[in-house]
Order: structure tokens, then C-alpha cells, then sequence
């Protein structure tokens, strides 16, 4: 994962060679498929890899992984904007950012009662739509947005971590066997944590490559 990863960091920079980021995708995905051959013929295999039959567990892992992706680009940008094109200091973005954090109380709070009423699927779905809306609001942003018009965004991201990332725990584990919930939950962890990477370096290699050196508007360095 760390060579896939690496593999997106060097598109950031098209003149460290084609020959060298394709062989870091390359060692990656060899890297890969040996693991899955060992873990096949291991007598006690860190993955038994026949828990990725389960249909939940594959989706919810992949739900985990573009939700914390797509997170982790959020922020990348938005820090970005604030502070390079913005001028504002670290305090001042980290504290309009604070409010993303409401999850720590809604979490333990309103969403158990949504799951109870609606369900664990329909609550996750309704996670993923909330945060594409929040992401959306923020693409026609501008050079003279007030915190303001930022702000449903940063709410409906607080929103969208209260209603997914729960759900995503419970999904991961929706009939998988007891004994296994520890495999399970490691896995989807491991999503959570690739999905942060990968995002973040995707995003930076984007925005290298579209905007080059500048760190403002005007492309000054």
C-alpha cells in the first residue's frame, strides 16, 4: 500500500521519470499479489481471505476507503484556500474547521436512534449522500467567500461523519462470525487509513499538476 501510495506521490513530479513511478505501481501490485498467495497456503493466515466473500464487508470497506479519501482531499484543499489564498492563520483555520468535529456528540447521541428507527444501511447511505452535498456546496467557492457561506459545509461534514462512521463499524461486521469481528474490523481500519493516503495524495498530485509552483491566485511563488 505504502508503494501504490508512493506511486501517486511521484505524479506530483512528471520529471522524476515515468520508468520510476510505474515501477513503484508495479512493485505495489506484485507486493500485493504475493501477500495473497502467502496468506492462501498459510496454516493460520493473517487474512483468511475467505472473509472477502462477504458482501458488506467489500462494500463497506470500499465506502470507508472513498469516504476517508475524499475527506482527507477536502481538507487538503480547504487548508489550501484558507491559509495560502486566504492569508489565514493556523488558528483561524483550524477553529473554521472545528465545527466538523460535532461528531464527537452526535455520534453517541442522534445516531443510534436513526439506526434503531431506519436502519444501519439507509443511516450510512444517507452519511455518503450528506457529505457529496457538503463537498458540492464548496466547489463554486470564491476569492471573497465570508466563513459564512463556507460554514453549511463544514456542518453538513460534522453531519456526515455522525451518520457514516458508525454505520461503517457495524456494516463491516454484518454477518461476519463473532470470532472474526477482530479481522474485520482491521480491515476496514486499514481502509480507513489507505483511503486517508491515497485521497491526500491524489489531491496534492492534482493540484501540483494543475496549478504547477504558484501558491496564489496569481501564480506567484
Amino acid at each position: 500500500m505504502l508503494l501504490l501510495v508512493y506511486g501517486v506521490v511521484r505524479l506530483e513530479h512528471p520529471g522524476n521519470g515515468l520508468a520510476g513511478t510505474l515501477g513503484a505501481f508495479g512493485a505495489g501490485l506484485a507486493l500485493l499479489v504475493l501477500f495473497v498467495l502467502v496468506e492462501r497456503r498459510a496454516a493460520s493466515p493473517l487474512v483468511r481471505l475467505g472473509i472477502l466473500r462477504s458482501g458488506p464487508l467489500v462494500r463497506a470497506n470500499l465506502g470507508a476507503l472513498l469516504f476517508l479519501a475524499s475527506f482527507a482531499g477536502f481538507q487538503f484543499v480547504a487548508t489550501l484556500y484558507l491559509q495560502e489564498v486566504r492569508g489565514w492563520s493556523s488558528l483561524q483555520t483550524g477553529l473554521a474547521m472545528l465545527v466538523i468535529g460535532m461528531d464527537t456528540v452526535l455520534a453517541p447521541t442522534l445516531t443510534p436512534r436513526l439506526v434503531n428507527r431506519f436502519g444501519n444501511v439507509r443511516v450510512l447511505f444517507g452519511g455518503l449522500v450528506v457529505a457529496a452535498l457538503g463537498y458540492a456546496l464548496f466547489l463554486p467557492i470564491g476569492m471573497d467567500w465570508t466563513y459564512a457561506a463556507m460554514l453549511p459545509t463544514m456542518l453538513l461534514l460534522g453531519l456526515a461523519f455522525s451518520l457514516a462512521y458508525g454505520p461503517l463499524t457495524m456494516a463491516a461486521t454484518d454477518g461476519i462470525e463473532e470470532h472474526e469481528h477482530g479481522l474485520a474490523g482491521g480491515l476496514l481500519y486499514t481502509s480507513f487509513q489507505f483511503g486517508t493516503a491515497l485521497g491526500l495524495s491524489a489531491v496534492t498530485a492534482v493540484s501540483v499538476a494543475a496549478l504547477g509552483g504558484a501558491t496564489t491566485p496569481r501564480g506567484e511563488a
